[in-house]
């Protein structure tokens, strides 16, 4: 039967009962992880106090990201489990608190540090800046903006990666105006991206389309080979020197888009959505799913805005107010919009994308650019327990050599 008198002193036998130290518990509580951290709560510093009573009660004080964190239950039983197993002890008991602004931010950072440790090695170097391209859904250009963001930086004499991440639906050869097949050198054993001269930069370009035979080529393949298709991507290409690396992700969030951002923890996010409402809806998933993976939103780019005739008329084909929309949501910065212009689409037909002519298209495109060149880490907005964000810009954590 169980001994009803837990927390108070023990007569007899019991009275000398050896209960664990504060520091025995401390080393066995490195156990817990925080599934969402993926560390464990004395190295997250979540682990604030452990208090041991007499009869063999112990209080354990833990510091949550946030109070409404759903993970809690599970960080209860996991504390629990651990340390009723220790001889002596009659009761446990859980006090929670939330982390302070700073300390959340050092958590956070440890967190992402982390990951960044244990991510596998790639061919991407550690000063390139990777930008995930994503929507929420198909159709709204985000192949389309890809191909001209990277244009419009590659004219002003940077080089550039392009990675087709879009496994099933790649189209930056055609919209690039490429044709060829990608190959190597089998003594370095390393594929060799497609360059494209650009003003006085460089497009390095990497796709799918450079490997089938056909570009009406269907690829039928599920999660495991559209991971290795993408790892191939990151790990067997010889990227060299870039300044940016772009990846166009194919829409959604799938297989993929876990698999690249568990290879590239350091990778920022840009959500591409239209000015539907709809469309606007579907990319708040995208956004979700990036911050549960450390990716950081740079911002929305709203693609297929006003159309402006002939005439100077600006006729709204596909509603209005989806970026900005979408940018409040999840607390982004809408980076600019679009216009929607027949010169984009044909630009991706004939291999010339608009950003390299003289149209407003291509003035919006100059325009995002800057800001993406410019853009300064804002400070970030811890909204859960599943948010990993780097509280510090990269290259302050390589000042630190955190």
């Amino acid at each position: 039967m169980r001994d009803t008198r837990a927390g108070e002193h023990l007569s007899g036998e019991r009275r000398d009962a050896v209960v664990p130290s504060r520091n025995q518990i401390f080393e066995l509580l490195r156990g817990v992880v925080d599934p969402e951290l993926g560390s464990n709560i004395v190295e997250l510093g979540m682990l604030k106090a452990i208090v041991i009573e007499p009869g063999g009660l112990v209080d354990v004080t833990i510091a949550l990201t946030t109070s409404g964190c759903p993970l809690r239950a599970q960080i209860q039983r996991d504390v629990k489990a651990r340390i009723e197993g220790l001889p002596n002890v009659t009761k446990v008991h859980l006090t929670w608190t939330e982390l302070t602004p700073e300390e959340r931010a050092t958590t956070m950072a440890k967190a992402r540090w982390n990951v960044r440790s244990d991510a596998p090695e790639t061919e991407i170097p550690a000063t390139t800046r990777v930008l995930m391209i994503a929507s929420g859904k198909g159709g709204v250009g985000k192949s389309s903006v890809t191909v001209n963001l990277a244009t419009a930086m590659a004219q002003r004499g940077l080089t550039v990666g392009v990675m087709d991440a879009d496994i099933w639906g790649f189209s930056i050869p055609r919209m690039l105006g490429i044709e060829g097949r990608l190959g190597g050198s089998p003594e370095v054993g390393k594929i060799d991206p497609i360059q494209m001269p650009v003003g006085d930069g460089l497009l390095k370009i990497v796709s799918m389309g450079f490997l089938v035979e056909h570009e009406e080529t269907a690829l039928m393949w599920r999660g495991l080979m559209l991971n290795r298709a993408v790892q191939h991507f990151c790990e067997d290409v010889a990227w060299g020197p870039m300044d940016y690396l772009l990846i166009d992700m194919p829409p959604g969030t799938g297989d993929v888009q876990m698999g690249l951002a568990r290879m590239l923890p350091r990778a920022e996010m840009i959500i591409v959505t239209t000015p539907a409402l709809a469309a606007q809806k579907v990319a708040v998933r995208v956004a979700g799913m990036g911050r549960n993976n450390y990716l950081r939103i740079v911002g929305v780019i709203e693609n297929m805005g006003a159309f402006v005739a002939p005439d100077g008329q600006e006729h709204l084909l596909f509603g209005a107010g989806g970026g900005q929309a979408l940018a409040n949501d999840i607390g982004a910065t809408l980076l600019g919009s679009i216009p929607l212009d027949l010169a984009v689409a044909s630009g991706g037909d004939t291999g010339r994308p608009v950003a390299l002519g003289d149209c407003p298209a291509a003035e919006a495109y100059t325009a995002v650019v800057d800001l993406i060149l410019t853009e300064a880490a804002p400070p970030i907005e811890m909204t859960g327990c599943s948010a990993r964000l780097l509280a510090t810009a990269e290259q302050a954590l390589d000042d630190k050599n955190v």
